[in-house]
Formats: C-alpha cells, structure tokens, sequence
C-alpha cells in the first residue's frame, strides 16, 4: 500500500505547486485532458507550462486556419453555463454530475425535473433526454446534491457525435496526438571544415535533436510523425550574410521502438560551401545561426555555433 501511495503523493505535490492559474487551467480541462497529458504538465518546469497550455487548445482545434477556436469556445460556453446552472450543490456548478453530462454532451433536447413531492423512486431526481436515450440523476436526500446513476453513456457517445459533430472531431484529433514525458526541446550540433577546391571551402553541419524532445502527432495506431523546419545562416562579424539554407525535414518513427530507445536522436548532415579559403574563414570568425521549428508542438529552439578553429 505503502509502495503505491508514491507517486500519487508526488502528484498531489505537484498539484499544490502549481500557480493559480496553471490550477486554475486544470481543473477547468479536468473532462477533456488526458492522464498523459496531465503528467506532462506537471512534470514540466513553470516557465513552459504556459507554452503547453497554448498548444493544448491548438491540438484541438477543429480548423486552425480561422481566429477562433471553436472548440475552446464551445468549451467554456459550456463550462460557464454548467457555473450557472447547478451553483447550488456546495462546489462550482461544472464539477457536479450535472455539470459534466451538460459541459461534455451539451445541453439536452429535453429535461424532467421530479420535485421532493413527486412518489416513489422518482422523486428528487431529474432526467435528461439526448434523443430518446435517458440519462438520470437522483438526488437521495433532496438536499441538492444530485448524483449521476446513468453508468452506461455509450449511446450518448454515438448520439453526440451527431449532436456536436465539431466538438468531437476536434477531440478526436486530440486523441490521435502522442504523447510522453517528454524533455526541452533542444539540439546539439557540430561543424567540420575542408577546403573544397579552388577558392571554396566547405563543411558539414551535423545536428542531432533528442527525439524525447519533440512532439509527435499519430496519424495511425503506433505511426508517429512530425515536420522539422531548420533555418541556417552564416554570418560574417559585421552581421553580412554568407550562405542561407532552409528546408523541412519529415520525422517517423515507430511508438514502441522510442519507447525502447529513449536516448536515440533524429540526426541530419548539412553540406554548405563559400567562397574563400580555409585559413581565411578561421580568420574571419564567421557563425552559424541554427534555426529549429517542431511543427506538431510550435516549439522553437536557437543556437550560434563558431567555426571551428581546428
């Protein structure tokens, strides 16, 4: 028992270290956010937990392509009106049973409230309808506080993919994002000078990026993928640029074979060439500034890396 009290007490103290806001932020999502989701977000540092809120509402958004995310306003719309509601049961409306049937299915087609008067099982209870399928709350000591009897809501779940189409497609492409603990993103790279032939010396830029650092969305069970946007220049010391380069890599990965391997990295070479002479750039003292975009995540990380004088 001991054993497993661990890491329910870290969580709890993770909880309690959380700013109001970010607490705030977790105890509105608490439907819709997912078990991995929350350790993330505990887990992370304070500083990146506003970064990771960002991108929870942008997974799941049903078309990013306009300002509004309809599936956040469609949320709190329901969380608000759930506030409103059922004030009444002694703790904020939305974290009654009430208040979740009515943020996660929506307001039902039809709503019979039993009073203290009514007899035999019904009174004190209240029964919504979704279609023609029931859902029933009681309230077992007509003191207000009503408890959700109904266990069974998977026809609520096909009758309300019907009702919210919007609603569940963007939770729907929430669920097919991958997630794990996961570590800053960052890279590590590397140069390496030759000279190249007359007047031309080039190189190699090597990066490895940590895949326990990026985001990956799962478009098939167990398939990962992502888009890593890098961005290089070279710049001389008064600023002048010497040489740019710009591409998107595609990233896969098998699920099971990064959970095997937590250490491996998604690593790339870069060819450049200028012109000049290898002395001569030594001389110089030029810099590389790289550039790197996960696109799943928006994460975005910068380095300047020096000519290797050797």
């Amino acid at each position: 028992m001991l054993a497993a009290a661990g890491p329910a007490c870290r969580t709890g103290a993770l909880r309690r270290s959380l700013s109001p806001g970010h607490a705030d932020f977790l105890s509105k999502v608490r439907y819709i956010i997912t078990g991995p989701e929350e350790r993330i977000l505990l887990e992370l540092p304070a500083a990146q937990r506003d970064a990771f809120i960002a991108e929870f509402w942008k997974r799941r958004d049903p078309d990013p392509y306009t300002e509004e995310n309809e599936f956040k306003d469609e949320y709190f719309s329901r969380l608000e009106a759930a506030g409103r509601l059922f004030a009444g049961e002694g703790k904020p409306g939305w974290w009654t049973d009430r208040g979740r049937i009515h943020i996660l299915f929506g307001p039902p087609l039809d709503r019979i409230i039993n009073p203290i008067s009514a007899g035999g099982e019904e009174r004190c209870s209240e029964i919504w309808y979704y279609g023609g399928f029931p859902v029933v709350f009681r309230d077992p000591n007509c003191a207000g506080a009503f408890e959700l009897v109904t266990y069974d809501l998977s026809p609520i779940r096909e009758y309300n993919m019907l009702y919210m189409h919007e609603l569940n497609q963007a939770q729907d492409k929430a669920q097919r994002t991958y997630y794990r603990k996961r570590e800053r993103f960052d890279f590590r790279a590397r140069v390496t000078l030759a000279d190249t032939g007359p007047g031309r010396v080039g190189g190699v830029i090597s990066l490895s990026v940590p895949h326990a650092g990026i985001w990956f969305e799962e478009p098939q069970v167990g398939s990962l993928l992502t888009t890593l946007d890098v961005e290089i220049e070279l710049r001389d010391a008064a600023g002048g640029s010497r040489w740019t380069y710009r591409e998107a890599f595609e990233i896969s990965a098998r699920e099971e074979i990064l959970e095997q391997e937590q250490d491996s990295s998604y690593t790339r070479e870069i060819p450049f060439s200028v012109t000049g002479s290898l002395a001569g750039l030594r001389r110089e003292k030029p810099r590389f500034e790289v550039r790197l975009r996960n696109r799943t995540g928006g994460e975005e990380t910068r380095k300047t890396i020096d000519i290797p004088q050797r």
